[in-house]
């Protein structure tokens, strides 16, 4: 391990559309043709429940490390660590065997909103705020306390019947190795993580029907796991004696996987959904309102609000809507001045997340007449989610006092990075430029970063900056249109969400 071009990282990357794994070498490169992946069938209901099975899961997993390995043949020696993801803010259920009973409930799961709305009534604004100060999480459905009180109160004896209360990546390390460990990383997003003392918070844990003894151990990336359970060490030679990094949330592996391990850099990523994150490395005194804290690791917080639209409203107006072809698409909404349609569209087909958090939020158009036609419809939509990053931005700026020149704005997901239109309406709405990633997966190089850094064969992610392209440049003109636009929306928001704290 002298030369920095001889480990290799096992990168596994769980998540909602498809499990992938991959060969990374430590110049944090995809080996060429070392890549597997697996579909994933999340299974919803007109209820509004979203769970996997885990199961399925697991043999998805299984079964893209068995390709990677078969295909890398002999490279397999040089494999050093292994490093996972997961998509976050999941949970099941194991009974005293370590076999699961429940489904893997997952953060898109709505059937908990009338328990979520039930604690923000009974905690009341100085109760939530100091929730939101400790946990650096709102109280919202996609939480695990809302989580665990509709599993008590709709499904009783299952509840009891739980003995361990796991993510699906502890729940992997519990296959594996007999022992599990939350990261940092994968606890934050639980909502149940004080992120000062990076213990489970201690009013969680009088308030809600479990006991400590129900959920893992805590423990940071350095707390790694060797020597593989009985078959599987068989199973996986290569992988037996080399350390399994804990599984971290996929939010946090992207933005150190897109270069913004630092807090010049903000991400701001859209695939299916959308997130705006920037890597904070001192401990913050207050969480700006409508925003979240979670953590990469120890060390590394991560600042900033994700939101349910993206990528998957933008499909679905593909799918509804009687439009061009994508190229033709794209040529259109870029010649089409801001805000001309004279639209106003509340994007919420999923509900929302920040900066309201309001699970019952609905999508509205308003505005629409006889001589609109689709592609006015979609791009007052791209138009309309970029406004919901522009809240998110405006919340993290606090975060930039006194430096607000000093970050840039760093793009990725395919749903954005496939749509150059999207992107400079991005850039005008924010008022600030947007830089492009050049790189194809930055979930799993962020897993690779991870890990070397773990090694110790890079300082730090810093060290191997990704690949950069285009950068979409600001129009003032354009910005200012958008911010009447913005002040449209709000006030459509609070309009029909008369109790909404934008």
């Amino acid at each position: 391990m002298n030369s920095i071009d001889s480990p290799t990282i096992l990168v596994i990357d769980v998540g909602t559309t498809s499990t992938r794994a991959s060969l990374y070498d430590a110049r944090v490169r995809c080996v060429e043709g070392l890549h597997a992946e697996k579909p994933n069938h999340l299974e919803t209901s007109p209820d509004g429940g979203a769970v996997f099975d885990a199961t399925r899961l697991l043999e998805a997993v299984v079964a893209v490390i068995d390709e990677v390995l078969e295909k890398a043949g002999s490279r397999t020696d040089s494999i050093a660590a292994v490093a996972f993801d997961t998509f976050v803010s999941n949970v099941l259920g194991l009974d005293a065997a370590g076999a699961p009973i429940t489904p893997v409930y997952t953060y898109a799961d709505t059937r908990n909103q009338e328990d979520a709305r039930a604690l923000r009534a009974e905690l009341g604004p100085e109760g939530v705020g100091e929730v939101h100060r400790r946990s650096g999480c709102t109280i919202h459905a996609s939480y695990l306390p809302a989580r665990f009180l509709w599993l008590e109160r709709v499904h009783p004896q299952l509840f009891r019947s739980v003995r361990s209360w796991v993510s699906f990546g502890e729940y992997l390390f519990e296959i594996f190795f007999g022992s599990r460990l939350a990261s940092h990383s994968i606890a934050s997003w639980t909502g149940m993580l004080d992120h000062r003392k990076l213990a489970w918070d201690s009013f969680w844990l009088q308030r809600l029907p479990i006991d400590e003894e129900q959920l893992s151990p805590l423990g940071d990336l350095s707390e790694t796991s060797r020597g593989l359970r009985g078959d599987w060490a068989k199973r996986w030679p290569a992988l037996n004696d080399v350390p399994w990094l804990p599984a971290i949330g996929d939010g946090a592996a992207a933005n150190i996987g897109s270069g913004c391990d630092v807090p010049e850099h903000v991400a701001l990523t859209i695939g299916s959904t959308g997130a705006m994150r920037v890597v904070v490395e001192e401990e913050l005194d207050s969480v700006p309102k409508g925003l979240w804290l979670y953590r990469v690791d120890r060390s590394r917080g991560l600042l900033g609000g994700a939101t349910t639209e993206g990528g998957h409203f933008f499909a679905w107006l593909r799918r509804t809507l009687q439009l061009p072809a994508p190229e033709a698409l794209e040529r259109e909404i870029a010649t089409r001045s801001p805000t001309a349609h004279g639209l106003t569209i509340l994007p919420f087909v999923s509900g929302e997340r920040a900066p309201g958090w309001r699970e019952d939020a609905r999508a509205a158009i308003v505005g629409l007449t006889l001589s609109h036609d689709p592609i006015d419809v979609v791009h007052a939509a791209l138009e309309a989610m970029a406004y919901r990053f522009a809240l998110i931005h405006e919340r993290m700026t606090a975060h930039f006092e006194g430096r607000e020149d000093s970050y840039d704005i760093i793009a990725g997901g395919g749903a954005l990075l496939n749509s150059p239109a999207w992107l400079q309406i991005m850039a005008d709405a924010l008022g600030r430029p947007v830089v492009t990633l050049a790189e194809e997966d930055v979930t799993s190089r962020g897993l690779g970063l991870l890990a070397l850094e773990n090694l110790g064969v890079i300082g730090s992610p810093s060290d191997l900056p990704p690949a950069t392209g285009r950068v979409h440049e600001p129009e003032e003109s354009r910005h200012l249109l958008h911010k009447e636009a913005l002040g449209r929306q709000v006030a459509l928001y609070d309009r029909l969400l008369d109790d909404g704290e934008l």
